[in-house]
């Protein structure tokens, strides 16, 4: 629900502009160079040539006229992927975790385990692995279950390592983030595999061939935005765990602290009877309650 606050929503639209512009900006200056490249490498490989052939003999000429163009695309979605990640992580994550906060968690103490600078290294440090992961694994790819297994888990590692760091940035020490990322590994991996899945929503649309080419003016944001819109999703769902899990964490802390860290009022429980405190002895007896030979020397 919080995918639709309005907040959200217009925060959703920047990083569509920014990728879109970039995107459009470098294909307009770079696309028919990268064209050739791609073109030109395609031809070197024999096997790639009796494919261009058998798919002549077919009757399919058009499916190789967009050969080049949809390896291109393909080539570019990774980038596009993981830019507009960085985008959501740097613009978009900190006031969703102030959103978050202010509306679910307005008692949780921010203890600034981290800055924005250690958290902008710490993402490039995790997009560089996700990449040379992706790299190592793209022959797997050629085996039909794998490329359904692999790059949504890479994309999901990803998601968890920047989403968990960013969510817990402002609140959490970095000892209690530590702690938190030990404890609770395996189902903040799980929220990143799943928003992995997620992300592939949007290519469905590269699936249209030709007619995405075509199209690819007005797609291309299209698929950045829906993208945006996933990553958002998983931002907000990491914000919620997270903090749930931080104020749990602070919870059983404090239960498990020594008696001497605690108030010293909290120390005695005023139930108990042995806490109770006695009334003070009064500094004059009254005459009522005087013993009787006192009362008698007194009358007398």
């Amino acid at each position: 629900m919080y995918c639709l606050h309005p907040r959200v929503i217009a925060l959703s639209v920047l990083p569509v502009v920014i990728m879109g512009i970039l995107s459009l900006g470098l294909g307009y200056f770079f696309w028919e160079s990268a064209l050739t490249a791609v073109r030109s490498n395609l031809e070197s490989y024999e096997l790639v040539n009796a494919m261009v052939h058998w798919l002549d003999g077919l009757g399919l000429t058009s499916l190789r006229l967009v050969l080049a163009p949809v390896l291109l695309l393909f080539l570019a979605i990774p980038v596009i992927v993981i830019t507009t990640l960085l985008f959501v992580a740097m613009f978009m994550t900190p006031a969703m975790v102030a959103l978050v906060a202010e509306r679910r968690f307005p008692q949780l103490e921010r203890r600034k385990g981290g800055s924005m600078l250690a958290s902008l290294f710490w993402s490039l440090g995790s997009t560089a692995l996700a990449i040379i992961a992706l790299l190592v694994s793209i022959p797997l790819w050629l085996i039909p279950p794998l490329i359904l297994i692999l790059p949504p888990l890479i994309w999901g590692w990803l998601t968890y390592r920047v989403m968990s760091y960013d969510s817990l940035v402002e609140h959490a020490s970095s000892e209690e983030r530590h702690q938190i990322f030990r404890e609770n590994r395996a189902p903040l991996l799980g929220i990143g595999v799943i928003s992995g899945y997620l992300g592939a929503a949007p290519s469905l649309l590269w699936a249209s061939g030709a007619m995405f080419v075509a199209m690819a003016p007005i797609l291309v944001p299209l698929a950045i935005w829906i993208y945006t819109l996933v990553f958002v999703f998983s931002s907000l769902w990491f914000t919620h765990y997270t903090l749930a899990a931080l104020e749990q964490l602070r919870k059983k802390n404090n239960a498990l602290a020594p008696v001497s860290a605690l108030d010293p009022q909290a120390v005695l429980a005023p139930e108990s009877g042995a806490n109770k405190q006695l009334p003070e002895a009064p500094t004059e007896l009254s005459p009522s309650f005087r013993p009787l030979g006192v009362q008698s020397d007194l009358l007398s």
